[in-house]
């Protein structure tokens, strides 16, 4: 039995509900290992946990990501021993924790020549991009990529793994500086949307054009101009509410804009299976390993100032990724 340090929370509400407190952690179960997290991934789904807006059963844990060391397996656990470099992104939740037992088909390998902490801040964000680019829409050489809040986590990866798959990437941020680090991200052209006429701007910058395909995780601001820039029979991928929920809309205006393609993915059904996220991991750490994509961590908090985390995420002064230090 080891205690555990371990974030709480038993009722939504602001970054002051979570409490970190001491629980005793069994030794792992059968299927199950036991991991000394090293740094732990946050998301923005991790504030939308722990405000409600999409509600868990209470008390609960929070967190989804987390990079660490193997210190036991249990009964029927042949893949990892102790020692070996783990990570997970869909293991239930929990990851803010410094010790945790998650089951064994739910982890992957991290390989050589990738760090704790490049996996923390890369694999959700990772994983999401690698769904977003392989499978909802197949990213070609020579396509027009939307990409809104590309100075974000996902956003830069998006950015980066677009432009190494030869697409002409347009990236929205929501100042001159987050514009600028979209640039950096790979960025062909990066457009500022808290202006109001930035649909205009776009189009201006390139000649015209639209996009084949626009990753929309802005949500509310950016969601109806975003039909507005989808090419005709483009795709508009909806897949986070950073904004708020986005307005619903009659379908028949998706026919109006140039009949147009919708849909709201999640990246959780797109790894279920557990050989299907060990080989979408191999390819987001192969994407890692050749220079594609690079780890921006904009942020370094500790297990106890996890409130902070949260508060600097709600105000959107942090680009890049945000990681936990236990």
């Amino acid at each position: 039995m080891k205690t555990a340090r371990k974030v709480i929370i038993t009722e939504f509400g602001a970054p002051e509900v979570m409490k970190l407190e001491k629980v005793d952690l069994p030794d792992p179960a059968a299927g199950e290992i036991q991991i000394r997290q090293t740094a732990i991934g946050f998301n923005f789904i991790d504030v939308y946990q722990r405000k409600g807006i999409y509600p868990l059963p209470l008390p609960t844990g929070l967190g989804h990501e987390a990079a660490g060391v193997v210190e036991a397996v249990g009964p029927g656990v042949d893949l990892f021993k102790a020692g070996d470099r783990v990570a997970y992104m869909h293991a239930g939740l929990g990851a803010y924790s410094d010790y945790r037992n998650v089951a064994a088909d739910r982890l992957v390998s991290i390989p050589d020549g990738v760090s704790d902490e490049q996996t923390a801040a890369l694999i959700f964000k990772g994983i999401t991009a690698q769904y977003l680019l392989r499978k909802t829409h197949a990213v070609k050489a020579g396509e027009i990529v939307l990409v809104h809040a590309a100075a974000g986590g996902v956003g830069q990866i998006l950015c980066q793994w677009a432009k190494g798959l030869g697409a002409f990437v347009i990236g929205t941020a929501s100042s001159p500086e987050k514009c600028a680090a979209a640039k950096s991200a790979g960025a062909d052209i990066a457009i500022n949307y808290s202006k109001e006429d930035w649909p205009t701007t776009l189009l201006e910058a390139t000649g015209g054009k639209k996009a084949n395909v626009v990753y929309d995780s802005v949500g509310k601001d950016t969601f109806l101009k975003s039909l507005d820039c989808a090419a005709q029979f483009g795709l508009v991928v909806l897949f986070g509410a950073a904004s708020g929920p986005a307005p619903a809309i009659d379908p028949e205006l998706l026919n109006k804009k140039g009949c147009l393609y919708l849909t709201r993915p999640s990246v959780f059904p797109h790894n279920a299976d557990t050989l299907v996220f060990r080989e979408n991991a191999a390819d987001l750490f192969a994407a890692i390993s050749s220079g594609i994509i690079k780890s921006s961590i904009g942020a370094r908090f500790k297990l106890e100032e996890i409130a902070d985390a949260h508060r600097a995420a709600e105000s959107r002064i942090t680009s890049g990724a945000t990681l936990i230090i236990p």
